[in-house]
């Protein structure tokens, strides 16, 4: 599984401060209701720098989204390195990454699918459109992938069917309707596999 997310964005300090900021309040208050004052601010850093150093507003979030995928990925590769043998174990190590990566730091669930839909679809919104689609689709082919390592019989449908799981328990999780989504969607894949 080739990863174009897994090389660390280089930032300077004030960057950093920057973007950790931002992170913090896109993922608490939404995009839409933070502005670049409050995050230059927030962050003891001028605007004047903050747009040196990502140009705009638009670029921010985009570093802001592949900062929490790169994040996660790392989370769920090292999740799939303590089960290196394909098989069932191995597709639900998936839900164990998510449950370790999400429990206690992602209180609103996913950040990409929170800021999908916080983002009209116009050419100025495109790219993190963008962004979002093509991080969500790397996780379906991941679950393809698993599947097929696994001899799964139909192994795209079933990613597929795994990737909704996936999705409908960090949605859960936002909307806080049950407790322990990841777990609950962790049992229905292990049926899902088992049965399929």
């Amino acid at each position: 599984m080739t990863d174009q997310h897994e090389q660390t964005l280089r930032l300077t300090p004030a960057a950093e401060r920057i973007l950790t900021t931002a992170s913090r309040l896109f993922y608490e208050f939404g995009i839409h209701a933070v502005g670049v004052d409050r995050i230059a601010e927030e962050s003891g850093i001028t605007k004047k720098t903050l747009y040196e150093r990502f140009g705009s507003k638009q670029e921010l979030v985009l570093a802001y989204l592949r900062r929490r995928e790169e994040q996660w990925r790392r989370a769920l590769k090292y999740q799939l390195s303590l089960v290196p043998e394909a098989g069932l174990d191995r597709i639900l190590a998936v839900f164990d990454a998510a449950d370790n990566w999400y429990s206690g730091r992602s209180t609103k669930g996913c950040s990409a699918v929170n800021a999908r839909a916080e983002v009209a679809p116009n050419p100025e919104g495109l790219s993190i459109l963008t962004e979002v689609t093509e991080q969500k689709t790397w996780m379906l082919n991941t679950f393809v992938e698993l599947c097929k390592e696994a001899s799964v019989s139909d192994p795209v449908r079933t990613g597929q069917q795994l990737q909704l799981l996936l999705e409908g328990a960090l949605v859960t999780l936002g909307t806080r309707s049950f407790m322990e989504p990841v777990t609950t969607a962790r049992e229905a894949a292990k049926a899902l596999v088992t049965t399929g």
